[in-house]
C-alpha cells in the first residue's frame, strides 16, 4: 500500500455521527483524496461531453451505433472475464438502501444478490452516506442487529451460506458530496461511495470468499466505463489485491448507453460481470435526450409503457444478445410491487403480473432479475428456476435470432397508448409524495403499493414537462399547460393535508416538495437531474 501523506480532504459542514471515525479514517480519506486528484478532472470532461452529445441529439433527433467503435462490435474473439463463484448464479436480486434494518432483511431475503444502494434508493444525507458504509462493514463482521423501536421486533443475520452476495451501487457521476472537499471543491459522490467501501471492505470480502462487486449507474458512454475501469485498476494496486478482483455490472438505463453496450463491456472486460435493463431511468433518459424531437417522441403514461412495448423489447433483447455473446450476465428489470397487508385481492392481481413479467424475462434469456420486496423473491425465483433448473445461468442462449436496427430503440411512436389526464394526476401525486420523503432523507418509498425511488420522480417530472411542451391534448379535451399542472398540484397538496392531518402536514416537507416538483416540471430550462436542485435543499 502507498505511504500515507496527510490527506488534503476536509470534512465540511457535517454534524459528527456516532462511530464515523471508523469510516472516515485518515487512511481511507487519503485514498478518496487520491481518487479525486487522479480521476475527477476526467469525470468533469465526461460530464461536458454529455452536454455536447445532448446538443447533437437536439440538432438531429436521432442516434446510431458508433462508427468509430465498429471494430469492437465486429470482433467476435473477446469475452468478459469469467464470473466469480459468488456471482455466477444471480437469478433473483433484491434492491434497497443500506439502513440497518434493510441490510439485515436484504441479506436474509433468500435472493442470490442484494444491490446495496447508495444511489436512487438512498437520499444522500451525511447520515445515510456514512452510516450506510458502517452497516455494510458491520454485516461482514457479523456484528449487526436491529430492534424496531415501534414494534419491538428484533432482526439478526442468518448463517453465512444463506446470505445474499452484496453488489454495491455508488452514486452517479453527476452527483457531488458537499461534505467532503479538496481545496473547496466537492468530491464526486461516486468516488466517496466507491472509495470508502472498497478501502474498508475489499480484503475483508476476499476473506469471505466474495469480492468488491459494484453496480455502475447512469452510465452514458463507453468512455465513462473506461474511467471506471481505470479507477478499478488503480484501486486494486493501491490496496494490494489481484487485478480482476473487482466485478462491475453496468445499468443500461440511458438511451445513449443502449447504443454502446458492447463497447461498455469491452472497456470493463477484465472487471465486467453483466448489464442490467432498468425501466424508469431509461424512459427518463429518452424524454431528456429527445425532448425537442416533436410528437413522435412523446411518451404515454408511465404505467402504459410496459416492457412489451416494441422499443422496450428491442432494448431488452439486444441487451440479452450482447451480454451472452460476450459471456456476461443479463439482469432484468425491477418488480416494484409492495405487498399489501390489508388487501389480498390487490396482492393476487399484482403477484400474477410479477410472475408474468419474470416468466417473460426468463423466457427471453435473462439470467436473473430484480425485486424490491422480500415477498417477491419466491415468485421471481420460481420463474427462473423453471427455465434454469440446476444451471446457474443461461449464458449459453446466444439469442442470435435477435436483430435490432438503430431506429428500433427510439421508435416511441410504435406504441398505441397516449398520455391521459389520469396519467398527469398520477405523475404529480407520485412526484410530490416521493420528493417530500427524499427531502426527509428517505430514498426508497412505498407509494400506492409500489416501491418508488429517484428514477420514479425523474420520469414523473419529465412527463409533465414533455406533455406541456408538446401541447398534449388529453382525452378530457384539456390541453397540458403549466396552469393545469399547477391546479393538479394544488389539488394534490390539499388532498394530502386532508389525508394526513394538519399537524403531520406542517411537520413534513410537503410545500417544499410541491414547489420543487413544479420548478423542475415547468422551468423552460430542463434540469439534467432532479436530484441536483433537490440536493441543495437536503439537510
Amino acid at each position: 500500500m502507498s505511504a500515507l501523506a496527510p490527506s488534503p480532504l476536509a470534512i465540511v459542514d457535517a454534524e459528527p455521527l456516532p462511530r464515523q471515525e471508523e469510516v472516515l479514517t485518515d487512511a481511507a480519506l487519503a485514498f478518496v483524496a487520491e481518487l479525486h486528484r487522479l480521476f475527477t478532472p476526467r469525470r468533469d470532461e465526461l460530464l461536458a461531453r454529455r452536454a455536447e452529445r445532448r446538443a447533437e441529439i437536439a440538432r438531429t433527433s436521432t442516434l446510431d451505433f458508433l462508427p468509430e467503435t465498429a471494430a469492437v462490435r465486429e470482433d467476435d474473439s473477446w469475452k468478459v472475464a469469467p464470473a466469480p463463484a459468488a456471482l455466477n448464479d444471480r437469478r433473483v436480486e433484491i434492491t434497497g438502501p443500506t439502513d440497518r434494518k434493510m441490510t439485515i432483511n436484504a441479506l436474509n431475503s433468500g435472493a442470490k444478490v442484494w444491490l446495496a444502494d447508495f444511489e436512487d434508493a438512498s437520499a444522500p444525507t451525511w447520515e445515510n452516506v456514512i452510516l450506510g458504509q458502517l452497516n455494510l462493514t458491520d454485516a461482514y463482521e457479523r456484528r449487526i442487529d436491529f430492534t424496531d423501536e415501534r414494534t419491538g421486533k428484533s432482526y439478526a443475520l442468518k448463517g453465512a451460506d444463506e446470505l445474499a452476495t452484496v453488489v454495491m451501487r455508488p452514486r452517479g457521476w453527476h452527483l457531488d458530496e458537499r461534505h467532503l472537499q479538496v481545496d473547496g471543491k466537492a468530491v464526486p459522490g461516486a468516488l466517496v461511495d466507491f472509495g470508502l467501501y472498497f478501502f474498508h471492505n475489499a480484503k475483508r470480502l476476499i476473506e469471505l470468499g466474495k469480492g468488491p462487486y459494484f453496480y455502475l449507474p447512469k452510465t452514458e458512454s463507453y468512455l465513462e466505463a473506461r474511467l471506471w475501469n481505470d479507477i478499478f485498476v488503480f484501486a486494486q494496486d493501491y490496496v494490494g489485491i489481484p487485478q480482476g478482483t473487482v466485478r462491475a455490472t453496468v445499468l443500461i438505463e440511458t438511451i445513449t448507453a443502449a447504443y454502446q453496450m458492447e463497447e461498455i463491456l469491452y472497456e470493463l472486460r477484465d472487471h465486467a460481470s453483466g448489464l442490467n435493463a432498468g425501466r424508469w431511468d431509461y424512459l427518463f433518459s429518452i424524454v431528456k435526450n429527445f425532448r425537442d424531437g416533436g410528437s413522435k417522441f412523446v411518451l404515454p403514461d408511465r404505467n402504459l409503457v410496459t416492457m412489451t412495448a416494441p422499443f422496450m423489447r428491442a432494448y431488452t433483447e439486444l441487451l440479452v444478445r450482447t451480454c451472452h455473446k460476450r459471456g456476461a450476465h443479463a439482469i432484468g428489470g425491477m418488480a416494484a410491487f409492495i405487498p399489501s397487508r390489508k388487501d389480498a385481492e390487490v396482492n393476487k392481481v399484482a403477484f400474477e403480473k410479477v410472475a408474468n413479467d419474470k416468466d417473460r424475462e426468463a423466457g427471453d434469456g435473462f439470467d436473473g432479475s430484480w425485486v424490491a420486496h422480500p415477498d417477491l423473491v419466491p415468485i421471481a425465483m420460481k420463474s427462473f428456476d423453471a427455465v434454469l433448473g440446476d444451471k446457474p445461468n443461461q449464458k449459453d442462449r446466444l439469442r442470435e435470432d435477435v436483430s435490432v436496427a438503430p431506429g428500433d430503440l427510439i421508435a416511441i411512436d410504435s406504441l398505441d397508448a397516449k398520455p391521459t389526464y389520469d396519467g398527469l394526476v398520477n405523475a404529480v401525486q407520485v412526484g410530490i409524495r416521493y420528493i417530500e420523503a427524499w427531502l426527509r432523507g428517505l430514498g426508497a418509498v412505498a407509494i400506492f403499493n409500489l416501491m418508488e425511488d429517484a428514477a420514479t420522480a425523474e420520469i414523473s417530472r419529465s412527463q409533465i414537462w414533455q406533455w406541456i411542451n408538446a401541447g398534449v391534448v388529453f382525452e378530457t379535451g384539456e390541453t397540458a399547460t403549466a396552469d393545469l399542472a399547477r391546479k393538479v398540484a394544488a389539488d394534490e397538496l390539499a388532498a394530502i393535508r386532508e389525508e394526513i392531518g394538519d399537524e403531520a402536514f406542517t411537520s413534513g416537507k410537503w410545500q417544499q416538495a410541491h414547489d420543487l416538483l413544479l420548478q423542475v416540471s415547468l422551468d423552460a430550462d430542463y434540469a439534467d437531474f432532479l436530484t441536483l436542485p433537490a440536493y441543495e435543499q437536503l439537510r
